[in-house]
C-alpha cells in the first residue's frame, strides 16, 4: 500500500505532520466552547406587545390573534404559542433546528411592519432569546448594613444603580442578551391630586397633566445670523427641582393664578410595588442576566465573572454585589467530570494492553494513539462547530477504548512478520499493508451505525449529532494512524537487521552535505552543537525508557505472570467449551435464546424517560396565592419557607422574589402579585436523598396552607415542557375551565402526579363599569372620555419626566390614595369636572365587581387549556399511561378534545426516531460485511451479535436501575457497530484456516483458540476505557452514566455468548461435511 510505503520510508515528514496535527489540535482544543449538552432548545422568537389596560379577551383577540396569524407562515416555524394576559400579549414561535435566525426574525419582523394593530396598543418587541430559560447568571446588589431593614430611599438608590450603572456595564458584554433588575423600589414624581379641590375649582386631572407637559419643556429654537456669529437659540424650561413643580401656574379661577400646590402634594416617591427580592434572609436587588440564544453560556459566564472584580471597584461606598447563582459551575463541573474519566479510561486501557503484551515498546506503540487520535479530533470539532459537552466528550471517552483496535491488529501482524525473519523494515510495510484494507473494512462497519443520523429528528437528533461526529473522527484518525504512525514506529524497532536499513535513505546525503557543510564555521559549530544536544536528549530518553521499562516489568512481574496463567488456563476451557458447545449444537443455542429471551422480559420494568434528570444542587419552590393577594402576604409565605430551609443543613443559601416583578418569563403560570418563587442552593457534595429531606420538610409546610399552588422543579438548562402536560383544546373558556378543573381533581387523586395546575386559573378580581350610553349622550360625554378620566384618576397618567443627574423619572398625576382606595369612592368620583352639576361616576355607570381569566392560552390558533403536574415517583411513560387512561375516562364538553403532550410528545418522537436510526444501522453494518466477506450468509450470522448485545444492555440496566431514555439508545446504536468486530474477527481467521484445507470444526477451535486473546483484549479496553463513565458520581453523572452502562454490559454479554454461538451457528450453516470428531482434533 503506497501510504503505509510512504509512511515507513519518511519517519521525520510523518513525525512533523504528527506533530503539526498535535499543535492545531491543542490549539482548537483550547477554541472549544464548553457546554453542558448540545442545545436542545428549540430556537426561538417571542414578540412580546404591551396593551396597558386591557383585559386577556381583549389582548387575545385584539392582539395576539392576528400576530398569531401574520408569524404563522414564517419558513422554519414548527409551533406558534401565545399567552394573552391583563395589559400584554406574548407570542412565542419555536422553530427548527438548523433554521437561520437572522433570517427568521428579518422576515418575523418584516410581518410585523405591515400589520395593523389599535393605535393605542405599542409597537411589538421581538425578543432574540427565549425568555422560559433561566437566566445564566443572578447577581444580588446589596447594602453592608447586614441586619438592618432598608429604608425606601436606600431601596430606590440600590435599584437606581443597577438600572443605570450596572445595567449598562453588563448588556456591553459579549453574549448578553438582556439584563433585568428587579426588587426595590424604582423612583417617580408623583402628583397627588386632591378631587375635592379640583372640584371647588372646577379643574379636571388632565388639565394638571396638560399643564406639566406644556411647561416643562426644553426644545430648539432655530438659529441665529448675525453679522459676526452665528447662534443657536434653545428655550431651557425643564423643571430644575420639585419646589418649581410645585409652584407652577395651573389655570386662573375668578382673577387668581392656581399653583400646583393648591391642588396636590408633590412627592419623591417610588413606582407602586411590583417584586420584593431576599438573599440569604436579607432584601436585595436581584440583577438576572440571559444570553443571546445561540451564545455559550460558559463563556458568556466567564467574561462577566471576569468583569466582576471591576465592577465592585466601581460601586458606590456601601455597596456589595454578591454571586448568587452561577449555571456555568455546573456545566463546568460536570464536563470536568467526563475528561477525567476519558482520561482514566485511557489510562486502564493502557494497562490492559501492557498485561496482554508484556512489552513497554509495543505498549507505547499501541496506547499513542489514544492520544494523537483524540487531538485530532479536536481540529474537526473545531471545523464542525461541536463544542466540548457531555456527549462530544463521552463519545471520546467511549472511543478511547476502540482507538486502540486498529493499531492492536497492525502491530500483532508486524509482529508476525518479524517471527518468519523479516527485518522490522520491511515487516512493518509488509504487515500494515496486508491488514490495511481489513481495518479500513472494520473502521467503516463501526462508522456506518452513524450515518442515519440524517433521519433522527427531535431531540435525539441533537443528543445524536455531536457524539456521531466525535466517534467518527476519532476513528477515522485512529485509522490514519494505525496506517502511518504506527508502522513508522514499528520499523524503528531494534533488530538484527537494524544499521542495513538506513544505507538506504542515505543517498541523497551529498546533495545535503554540500548545502550543509560549505557555510562558515560559526554555523558547523552551531550545527554541532544542535546534533549534540539532540543526541543527548535521544540518550536520555532511551535510558529513562530502558528505566521505566525495567522497573514496569519488576513491578507487575506477578501480576504478568498470574494474566498470562489465567489466559493460558481460559485459553484451555474456551477450547473444551467450544468443542462440547459445537457437540451440543441445539442446547447450545437453545441456552443462549433463552438467556437473550430472559434479558428481553426485563424490558418492560426499565420504565422510560425523554432525559435522566439532573441533580444541580439547587432547586426552586413556585408559589401561588390567589389571584389579588398582596404582594406582602406573598413574601411571608416566602420568609417562612426561606427560615425553614435555613434550619436545614445542606442548604448553602437561599433568595426569593415575590411578585413577577421584571421577570422576562413568558409561562403562563407566572404572573402578579400573588406569584412567589425562592431558591435553594444546597452545599457542595449534597447527595439527591439531602436534597429530597429539605423538599419534604417545605413540602410539609406547604401542605398546611390553604389555597396555594405550588411547583417543586430545578433550574431549567432547556426550555423543555413539564414532564406531564395535558392539552384541552376548545374555544368556550367557561367549557375549558370546567373540563380542566376536572381533570386536576382526578390527577391529584393519583399520588403519582403532584404539583397539579391549570393555566385557566382565576384572574385578578376586576371593578368593571358598564356605561349608559344613553345618558352619556345626553350629557354630551363619551365612553372613551370618561374611561379614559377614570384611568388617570385611579392608575394615574405620565406627564413627562424629570431630570435627576442625566437621569429621567418619569412624573405621574393621580388621585391621593386616601380618594382611591375603596368602590365607594370610586363609585363618587366626578366625571364632569367644570361642570355646573357635577355627576358622580355612579350616576352614568353600573359598577360591578367580576373575575376573568388571568391569561388566555393559544397553540396552533385554538384556544387551550394546560393541565400540568410532576411526578412524584416512577417514571415518564408509566406516568404517562396513567394519564392517558385519566383523560380517557374524563367526559369532556361537546366541542373540547384532550392530548396527553408535554416530554411524553418529545419522548414518543425521539424514540420513533432512533428506533428507524438502529434498524437503519444494522442495515449499513450488514452492507459493508457482505461487501468485506462477499458474502451474504455470514454476514447474517454476525449480526445474531447484535440482539445478544441489546439483551446485555437491557440486564445492565435492570441490574443498575437505570431507565431507558434517548442516551440508552444512541448507546443501543453505537453498541451495533461496535459488538460486531469481535464475530468478525473470528469468522474471518476460521475463512483463512479452511482456505488453508483445515477441516470445519478443527478450524473452528483454532481460530476461536487464537482469536481468543486479540477478542478480550479489544473488549476489555472498551470497557475500561468506559467503566469510569458507569462509575461516576459527581455533577452531571445522571447523563454519561446510562449510555456507559449500556456499552459495557451490551458487549460484556455479547462477547461472552459471541464466543460459543456464532461458531455453533457458523458451524450449523456451513457446508463442510468433515466427520463429526472433535474429541480428536481437541488437544488440552
Amino acid at each position: 500500500m503506497k501510504l503505509v510505503d510512504t509512511a515507513v520510508a519518511r519517519p521525520v515528514t510523518i513525525w512533523m505532520f504528527t506533530l503539526g496535527i498535535l499543535l492545531f489540535g491543542m490549539v482548537a482544543a483550547g477554541r472549544l466552547a464548553v457546554n453542558l449538552l448540545p442545545d436542545l432548545s428549540y430556537p426561538s422568537l417571542t414578540v412580546r406587545t404591551e396593551f396597558v389596560g386591557a383585559a386577556p379577551a381583549e389582548v387575545e383577540q385584539l392582539v395576539s390573534k392576528p400576530i398569531e396569524e401574520a408569524v404563522g407562515i414564517v419558513k422554519g416555524v414548527r409551533k406558534v404559542q401565545s399567552v394573552s394576559r391583563s395589559g400584554r400579549s406574548d407570542v412565542v414561535m419555536e422553530f427548527d433546528w438548523g433554521t437561520d435566525m437572522d433570517l427568521a426574525a428579518l422576515e418575523v419582523r418584516e410581518k410585523l411592519d405591515v400589520l395593523f394593530l389599535p393605535l393605542e396598543i405599542e409597537k411589538p418587541l421581538l425578543l432574540r432569546f427565549n425568555p422560559n430559560l433561566d437566566p445564566i447568571v443572578r447577581l444580588a446588589l446589596s447594602r453592608e448594613n447586614a441586619g438592618e431593614a432598608l429604608n425606601p430611599a436606600q431601596l430606590v438608590s440600590l435599584r437606581t444603580f443597577a438600572e443605570e450603572d450596572l445595567r449598562r456595564a453588563l448588556e456591553s458584554l459579549p453574549g448578553v442578551a438582556a439584563v433585568r433588575p428587579d426588587g426595590g423600589l424604582s423612583q417617580e414624581i408623583q402628583i397627588l391630586v386632591d378631587p375635592q379641590k379640583l372640584s371647588q375649582l372646577q379643574l379636571d386631572i388632565s388639565q394638571i397633566s396638560d399643564r406639566l407637559r406644556q411647561e416643562n419643556l426644553n426644545q430648539a429654537g432655530g438659529r441665529l445670523e448675525t453679522f459676526s456669529y452665528d447662534y443657536l437659540v434653545r428655550t431651557i424650561n425643564q423643571f430644575a427641582d420639585l419646589n418649581q413643580i410645585e409652584n407652577l401656574y395651573v389655570a386662573q379661577v375668578h382673577g387668581s393664578q392656581v399653583r400646583l400646590k393648591d391642588v396636590a402634594q408633590v412627592r419623591d416617591s417610588f413606582v407602586d410595588r411590583q417584586s420584593i427580592t431576599y438573599v440569604d434572609g436579607k432584601e436585595a436587588i436581584e440583577v438576572a442576566i440571559y444570553k443571546e440564544g445561540d451564545a455559550n453560556t460558559v463563556q458568556v459566564a466567564q467574561t462577566l465573572l471576569a468583569q466582576l472584580p471591576e465592577l465592585q471597584k466601581a460601586l458606590p461606598a456601601g455597596y456589595r454585589l454578591t454571586l448568587v447563582y452561577d449555571q456555568s459551575e455546573f456545566i463546568k463541573q460536570a464536563i470536568d467530570d467526563v475528561k477525567s474519566a476519558a482520561v482514566v479510561g485511557g489510562l486502564l486501557a493502557m494497562l490492559v494492553l501492557y498485561l496482554f503484551l508484556r512489552n513497554v515498546w509495543a505498549t507505547l506503540i499501541i496506547s499513542i494513539s489514544i492520544p494523537v487520535s483524540v487531538i485530532a479530533t479536536f481540529n474537526l470539532m473545531y471545523g464542525q462547530g461541536i463544542t466540548l459537552n457531555m456527549m462530544s466528550l463521552g463519545g471520546i471517552a467511549l472511543a478511547v477504548g476502540l482507538l486502540v483496535d486498529n493499531a492492536i491488529v497492525v502491530l500483532e501482524n508486524i509482529a508476525r512478520h518479524k517471527e518468519q525473519g523479516k527485518t522490522a523494515f520491511a515487516a512493518a510495510k509488509t504487515g500494515t499493508s496486508e491488514v490495511a484494507m481489513a481495518i479500513t473494512a472494520s473502521t467503516l462497519t463501526t462508522v456506518a451505525v452513524f450515518f442515519p443520523l440524517v433521519f433522527v429528528e427531535g431531540i435525539a437528533g441533537q443528543l445524536f449529532r455531536d457524539q456521531a461526529l466525535t466517534v467518527t473522527f476519532a476513528l477515522l484518525a485512529s485509522l490514519v494512524v494505525a496506517l502511518t504512525l504506527i508502522p513508522t514506529m514499528a520499523a524503528r524497532e531494534r533488530s538484527r537487521s537494524a544499521v542495513a536499513e538506513p544505507a538506504a535513505l542515505q543517498q541523497t546525503a551529498p546533495a545535503v552535505r554540500r548545502w550543509y557543510y560549505w557555510p562558515s564555521w560559526p554555523l558547523r559549530m552551531l550545527g554541532k552543537a544542535v546534533r549534540g544536544l539532540l543526541l543527548l536528549l535521544v540518550t536520555v530518553l532511551t535510558l529513562l525508557f530502558r528505566l521505566i521499562s525495567r522497573g514496569l516489568a519488576l513491578l507487575f512481574s506477578p501480576v504478568l505472570g498470574a494474566v498470562q496463567w489465567l489466559l493460558s488456563r481460559l485459553e484451555a476451557v474456551y477450547r473444551r467449551a467450544l468443542a462440547a458447545a459445537l457437540q451440543l449444537k441445539t442446547l447450545t443455542i437453545a441456552v443462549t435464546l433463552s438467556a437473550a429471551a430472559l434479558c428481553f422480559a426485563l424490558l418492560p420494568r426499565l420504565g422510560a424517560d425523554v432525559i435522566p434528570a439532573m441533580s444541580q444542587g439547587e432547586f426552586y419552590v413556585e408559589v401561588q396565592l390567589p389571584v389579588g393577594s398582596a404582594i406582602e402576604q406573598t413574601d411571608k409565605v416566602l420568609t417562612k419557607l426561606a427560615a425553614l430551609a435555613g434550619e436545614q443543613s445542606a442548604v448553602k443559601r437561599s433568595y426569593a422574589q415575590a411578585g413577577t416583578g421584571a421577570q422576562m418569563t413568558v409561562d403562563p403560570s407566572i404572573g402578579g402579585s400573588h406569584w412567589g418563587r425562592l431558591n435553594i442552593v444546597l452545599q457542595p457534595g449534597s447527595s439527591a436523598e439531602q436534597e429530597q429531606q429539605v423538599v419534604a420538610v417545605l413540602r410539609d409546610y406547604l401542605s398546611q396552607q390553604a389555597d396555594i399552588a405550588v411547583k417543586i422543579d430545578r433550574p431549567q438548562l432547556f426550555s423543555f415542557s413539564t414532564p406531564l402536560e395535558l392539552e384541552l383544546s376548545g374555544y368556550e373558556l367557561a367549557q375549558l375551565k370546567t373540563a380542566a378543573d376536572n381533570l386536576v381533581l382526578a390527577l391529584e387523586a393519583d399520588n403519582r402526579f403532584t404539583d397539579v395546575k391549570t393555566s385557566l386559573r382565576p384572574g385578578q378580581p376586576e371593578i368593571t363599569l358598564y356605561f349608559n350610553h344613553a345618558l352619556l349622550s345626553q350629557l354630551g360625554m363619551t365612553s372613551h372620555e370618561v374611561a379614559k378620566r377614570v384611568a388617570a384618576y385611579v392608575g394615574g397618567e405620565l406627564a413627562g419626566q424629570y431630570s435627576v443627574n442625566d437621569r429621567k423619572v418619569d412624573i405621574r398625576v393621580r388621585l391621593a390614595e386616601q380618594y382611591r382606595q375603596s368602590e365607594q369612592q370610586l363609585a363618587q368620583l366626578i366625571i364632569n369636572p367644570g361642570s355646573d352639576k357635577p355627576l358622580p361616576l355612579s350616576a352614568v355607570a353600573e359598577i360591578k365587581r367580576e373575575t376573568g381569566p388571568s391569561e388566555i392560552t393559544r397553540i396552533g390558533q385554538q384556544r387551550v387549556a394546560v393541565v400540568s403536574a410532576n411526578l412524584a415517583f416512577g417514571d415518564l411513560e408509566q406516568a404517562t399511561q396513567s394519564a392517558t387512561m385519566i383523560l380517557a375516562a374524563q367526559t369532556l364538553p361537546y366541542g373540547v378534545t384532550g392530548a396527553v403532550v408535554g416530554q411524553s410528545e418529545e419522548m414518543q418522537r425521539a424514540y420513533t426516531s432512533l428506533t428507524m436510526a438502529l434498524l437503519l444501522a444494522v442495515f449499513l453494518v450488514y452492507l459493508v460485511m457482505a461487501s468485506q466477506f462477499e458474502n451474504l450468509l455470514q454476514p447474517l450470522l454476525i449480526l445474531f451479535t447484535v440482539p445478544l448485545a441489546g439483551a446485555g444492555a437491557i440486564l445492565g440496566l435492570w441490574l443498575t436501575d437505570t431507565r431507558l431514555s434517548v442516551i440508552v439508545f444512541i448507546g443501543l446504536i453505537m453498541l451495533a457497530g461496535i459488538v460486531v468486530n469481535n464475530a468478525i474477527v473470528l469468522i474471518d481467521r476460521i475463512n483463512q484456516l479452511r482456505a488453508e484445507g483445515m477441516a470445519l470444526k478443527s478450524a473452528i477451535i483454532d481460530a476461536g483458540a487464537s482469536r481468543l486473546r486479540p477478542v478480550l483484549m479489544t473488549t476489555l479496553t472498551t470497557i475500561l476505557g468506559l467503566l469510569p463513565m458507569a462509575l461516576g458520581t459527581g455533577d452531571g453523572s445522571e447523563i454519561r452514566a446510562p449510555m456507559a452502562i449500556t456499552v459495557i454490559f451490551g458487549l460484556a454479554l455479547a462477547t461472552m455468548l459471541t464466543l460459543l454461538f456464532i461458531p455453533v451457528l457458523y458451524a450449523l450453516v456451513s457446508r463442510d461435511k468433515v466427520a463429526n470428531t472433535v474429541a480428536a482434533e481437541v488437544t488440552v
